[in-house]
């Protein structure tokens, strides 16, 4: 009988060999790009170039986040609505600014139809996008709703993107890639592979492990993964995402959404990804963040 680890791992090889016969080849990105980081707790971060030029938000969930309350960190004042975080990146006059949406469970887009009304208001040059179904579909109401047109919002003129599609934004680059995980609305949740200021980005949203991340790290070469560790009821835990490292070879990672609900692991779950790491992929340097803070990675 073969275990669940040798399965991921054959089906890893399995991936990899399969891209390398199979898959258009990407280009990998130029070496040496460096990116600010920002956790705001759960799955939700930022990404920024050093010069704040391009923006990148992986989901919406902001000023109702439950992340912080397990750390005993209080939100700064820019992000305890969608006005004050609307001015805040307002005040940081990017040139792009992009909403990158994984799925519509509400720790991921609580936030998302009170942030994209702010942030059009605010005159900055946002666009938004996702699985296009889920935006076609489902979303498309709710647009309507907020008084938003998803043609001058939603990239490619409102379709948003498939797996295997793209959106350019200014400097952003964005793919859609596959996410082992559910949706309320039942259309397929994903993550991204994003380029940015000269780095790429994996950001894979809320998953399991799966073999196709050999894949991923094979056809796009991130440097950089955002994992999601929390375990407990929803995605794969510390041990798993470390293992996700290993198949996307990547330099560098993340660990986010836990310590939100009670469900998953708390606070302690970055420092078991970091050891997790050490043995699975020890050429991955981790970074673990708390809620609100900002690092260098690159």
């Amino acid at each position: 009988m073969v275990s669940r680890g040798e399965f991921l791992q054959r089906s890893a090889v399995a991936s990899a060999i399969g891209a390398a016969a199979a898959a258009e080849p990407v280009q990998a990105p130029a070496a040496g790009g460096k990116l600010r980081v920002r956790w705001f707790g759960g799955g939700v971060y930022e990404l920024a170039t050093l010069d704040d030029s391009a923006v990148v938000l992986v989901d919406a969930w902001i000023w109702n986040n439950t992340g912080w309350k397990a750390f005993g960190i209080e939100k700064p004042p820019e992000l305890q609505s969608a006005s004050a975080f609307a001015a805040h990146l307002a005040s940081r006059h990017p040139a792009t600014l992009f909403v990158a949406l994984t799925h519509d469970h509400g720790d991921h887009m609580g936030d998302y139809f009170e942030l994209l009304p702010a942030l059009v208001s605010a005159g900055l040059p946002v666009m938004t996008a996702g699985q296009s179904d889920l935006f076609r579909v489902a979303l498309a109401p709710k647009f309507k709703t907020a008084g938003l047109d998803p043609a001058k919002v939603v990239a490619n003129n409102g379709a948003a993107m498939n797996f295997g599609g793209t959106v350019t934004h200014g400097g952003i680059h964005a793919r859609l890639v596959p996410a082992m995980h559910s949706t309320f609305a039942g259309y397929p949740a994903a993550g991204f592979i994003l380029d940015i200021g000269g780095t790429r980005v994996y950001a894979s949203g809320d998953t399991d492990l799966f073999g196709e991340m050999a894949t991923i790290g094979e056809r796009y070469h991130p440097q950089i993964a955002f994992l999601s560790t929390g375990n407990g009821a929803f995605t794969m835990g510390p041990d798993d995402a470390a293992q996700a490292c290993n198949f996307l070879g990547v330099a560098y990672a993340v660990p986010v959404h836990y310590a939100h609900n009670p469900l998953v692991l708390g606070t302690q779950c970055g420092d078991l990804f970091r050891a997790s790491v050490a043995q699975a992929s020890p050429r991955t340097v981790v970074t673990v963040l708390r809620p609100g803070e900002s690092a260098i990675i690159g």
